[in-house]
């Protein structure tokens, strides 16, 4: 059972970690300060959960037609978090390799270019894929929670932890203070820049016996 979550650490090679590396920084990160870290984390592992349960309902099937590969890597619940992000974005089209396309579509473009990356399991990628559509399309609303909840579960352990850690950024679970501390950083504290002053030389005296047409001349 314990698998159901752990196959998300799994990588077999380099290429394939540097790859879940980029995945998680990137995407993960993007909805990480969209949701806050503890819905970021108990998400996490209700997408790895759920694409688990449905790699496991759908493989029998899909082995008889196609060679299915193992479910490993964060790359599942990668695409889950981008199909929620999609599905619930107000933006109707996008910039995709310069092309402008249709917010809801990018991530099944994704899914055809994770084909190519090694280790990578199509099946794997399409269940969590599936899974965030119907999360993000309110088909799994028993995941979501109040922001209270969240605000209360930052003051608990292991979140309290996780704020004590050193370069580790959290992201607090209330909308309101996720959007207090970008302020902050758009508008600093006076004082807070340094300053640097101008000094502006005084015009030069003309002197007294200069007639005024010879002062036009000289300006």
């Amino acid at each position: 059972v314990h698998r159901l979550i752990t196959y998300i650490f799994v990588y077999e090679d380099l290429i394939s970690l540097t790859c879940g590396a980029v995945v998680i920084w990137y995407i993960a990160g993007s909805f990480e300060k969209n949701v806050g870290t503890v819905k970021h984390c108990i998400l996490t592992a209700a997408f790895s959960v759920l694409s688990a349960l449905l790699y496991l309902f759908l493989e029998p099937l899909v082995s008889r037609l196609l060679e299915v590969g193992d479910a490993k890597g964060f790359m599942p619940v990668a695409f889950a978090t981008l199909g929620v992000s999609t599905t619930r974005s107000r933006m109707k089209r996008t910039l995709f390799f310069g092309c402008r396309v249709p917010v809801v579509l990018v991530p099944w473009f994704g899914l055809c270019i994770a084909w190519f990356v090694p280790q990578s399991s199509f099946l794997g990628n399409l269940c969590g894929l599936l899974v965030g559509e119907a999360y993000g399309l309110g088909y799994c609303f028993c995941l979501d929670f109040p922001e209270s909840v969240g605000s209360k579960l930052d003051q608990v352990f292991p979140f309290t932890l996780l704020k004590r850690i050193p370069g580790l950024k959290y992201i607090p679970g209330s909308l309101a203070e996720r959007r207090a501390s970008e302020n902050s950083k758009i508008n600093p504290v006076p004082g807070t820049y340094p300053t640097q002053s101008y000094h502006c030389p005084s015009p030069l005296a003309l002197p007294a016996f200069q007639h005024p047409s010879a002062q036009s001349q000289g300006f």
